[in-house]
């Protein structure tokens, strides 16, 4: 199955549907949704698996796991941008993304073979360094495949399936290790799976040209060369603005991990049930994502963006609340996933409209490349503020924190959802 990008109505061409009908999502819009679901099956597999095995089976510190985290939240920012500005320059994101996919399978090989910190970290690295190759591209190709009315929704429905892949992966390893003591190898050998299918999905199924330009930009003929991509493009006022509430907002942005280890330590449920968080939040960020991204398109992206972060802050309340039990566990899961919903997808969205067509995946990268490197210091940090206060005050100083900032960036984002 090849798509063509023909067939569609330009963005942003309201003529292009009958009045009052809702738009349909474009097929490679579900093609990369089915990808990503493949592949994060694959690695949230081995990610619900990670804390409670480094803490509890390897053994480290908050402080050690924090390094850990922040490793694996923030060192895909060291190729985001470029990865982003090569799928601008060579007007090619599909490839940037295949290369981006392959080695994240790559590093599925060599978790095989890893045997200590080290190298487990090292091979996590070279996962995330595959994820910050990938997504800008992709999310280019999103945008360039969806009218720009229905961004968010289109975001949305990718995000949807991406969160169902992401509860799929921790359910199935908590049903093999459930099934095999000490499976954590059979963890990884199917997570090997996955991945491979997911990079024979992108390569089989989308384009080679997928997304080399939007609808609404003009198809150059002979006669005209292509634009060249400059960084000034990109660094538009309207990006600066959101790299920087995007950004600061992630600077107290505390890991899952963090947060269900506050659980696990408040409310002592079995250590085996701790992959079924993960698929709990997923769960709740898959039936959030497309009404979320369609409430983002019609209220403003921006200030559902920003108003995203209280239910995270909400969460941590939750989590230090000190009782555990049910209930606390259920707000915290609930909470989070309606805090991915607001953000995973509407940051792309809110970045795609403030610059200009030609940079698009740069942009993108740009916003992205900001919360990553941000998470990686919030990470960081966060493991020596527990390690000096521990869990509850640590976070409620982080939620308190959020709080304070969340009109600060509202206010700074004010003009952003303003039509152009």
């Amino acid at each position: 199955m090849y798509l063509t990008l023909r067939d569609r109505p330009t963005r942003g061409d309201a003529s292009a549907a009958p009045a009052g009908a809702r738009p349909r999502v474009a097929r490679l819009v579900l093609v990369l949704g089915t990808v990503s679901l493949l592949t994060d099956v694959s690695s949230e597999s081995v990610a619900a698996i990670m804390p409670i095995y480094l803490t509890a089976v390897v053994g480290l510190s908050p402080v050690a796991y924090g390094v850990v985290e922040g490793l694996y939240q923030g060192v895909s920012a060291v190729v985001r941008i470029a990865a982003g500005w090569a799928a601008d320059r060579w007007h090619r994101p599909m490839p940037v993304a295949l290369a981006g996919y392959g080695i994240s399978a790559l590093a599925r090989v060599g978790l095989l073979f890893a045997g200590g910190f080290g190298s487990i970290s090292a091979v996590l690295s070279a996962d995330r360094v595959g994820k910050g190759i990938r997504t800008a591209p992709r999310d280019a190709m999103i945008a360039a495949s969806s009218p720009s009315a229905h961004l968010g929704r289109a975001f949305g429905v990718h995000r949807a399936l991406d969160t169902t892949g992401a509860a799929l992966g921790p359910l199935l390893a908590f049903v093999i290790l459930w099934q095999i003591t000490d499976g954590y190898r059979t963890v990884l050998v199917v997570s090997l799976g996955f991945a491979l299918l997911g990079v024979a999905a992108l390569a089989l199924f989308v384009p080679w040209r997928a997304g080399a330009r939007a609808a609404r930009d003009a198809v150059p003929t002979p006669a005209q060369p292509r634009p060249r991509v400059r960084w000034r493009a990109a660094s538009t006022p309207g990006l600066r603005r959101t790299v920087l509430v995007a950004g600061g907002l992630a600077l107290v942005t505390v890991g899952d991990g963090f947060v269900y280890l506050a659980l696990l330590e408040n409310s002592g449920f079995a250590a085996a049930w701790f992959p079924m968080l993960y698929v709990g939040t997923n769960v709740v960020f898959l039936a959030l994502a497309i009404p979320v991204g369609r409430l983002a398109d019609r209220i403003g992206r921006a200030k559902v963006l920003v108003l995203g972060h209280l239910p995270l802050a909400g969460a941590y309340l939750c989590a230090a609340g000190g009782s555990g039990g049910m209930i606390a566990t259920a707000g915290v899961l609930l909470l989070l996933g309606l805090f991915y919903a607001a953000t995973d997808g509407v940051l792309p969205a809110v970045a795609e409209r403030v610059v200009p067509a030609t940079a698009r995946a740069t942009g993108i990268a740009m916003a992205q490349t900001a919360v990553a490197v941000a998470r990686l210091a919030a990470a960081s940090g966060f493991g020596v503020l527990w390690y000096a206060v521990g869990p509850r005050d640590a976070l409620l100083v982080v939620a308190a924190v959020l709080v304070l900032a969340l009109p600060v960036g509202v206010r700074v984002l004010r003009r952003t959802d303003l039509p152009a």
